[in-house]
């Protein structure tokens, strides 16, 4: 279901609640409510959903990877919007059932993942740290900051630039399959856009 909210779309799912959570946050409290269980579960939910690996770079979480925009949380219902590296992400639906998954773990009870296209991602909004993540795991990080013409990319095993691009696309559209001359080893490369 597709549906237009201020120039973005948006692929909402909406879940049923579950069984209660027990333990500590359903035990009766002494004298009033404070908010302070509320906040509890809020940023727990907050950091389940943050924690959510994406399948295709297991090195690297969603919010790691720039995907995840917000995460809101009232009264147990649960928000959250990301957005897709590419449209048509083939990943997006097994995201979107992680975050579902990982916030009803942590306390969320309805659940409610919304996809957005506006602003488009860029791989700028992958951090300092996730590139050294993707470069440790033998994935080329992308570049940052403008799309330069990429003449070389350095090898992530060696540090060489001596590379050649294999294949334009890898085991998906955001990576392309790179080959180091020097160490010979084969690697992918985030692509920059």
């Amino acid at each position: 279901m597709t549906a237009p909210l201020t120039g973005a779309t948006v692929e909402p799912i909406i879940e049923p609640m579950p069984e209660p959570l027990s333990g500590p946050l359903d035990a009766p409290t002494a004298g009033p409510v404070d908010g302070r269980a509320d906040e509890r579960v809020d940023g727990r939910v907050r950091e389940a959903v943050a924690a959510v690996r994406d399948p295709e770079l297991r090195v690297l979480t969603i919010e790691e990877l720039g995907v995840l925009r917000e995460v809101l949380v009232e009264d147990g219902r649960v928000v959250v919007t990301v957005t897709p590296t590419y449209l048509g992400c083939p990943a997006m639906e097994v995201i979107k059932s992680d975050i579902v998954s990982a916030a009803r773990a942590a306390g969320g009870r309805d659940v409610e993942v919304l996809v957005t296209y506006s602003p488009p991602w860029t791989t700028d909004w992958i951090g300092e740290e996730a590139r050294a993540k993707l470069g440790a795991a033998g994935v080329a990080p992308p570049g940052g900051g403008p799309v330069p013409l990429t003449l070389s990319v350095r090898c992530p095993h060696c540090g060489s630039p001596d590379t050649a691009q294999i294949a334009r696309y890898g085991a998906t559209l955001c990576r392309a399959l790179w080959r180091c001359t020097r160490c010979r080893q084969p690697f992918e490369h985030l692509r920059d856009h």
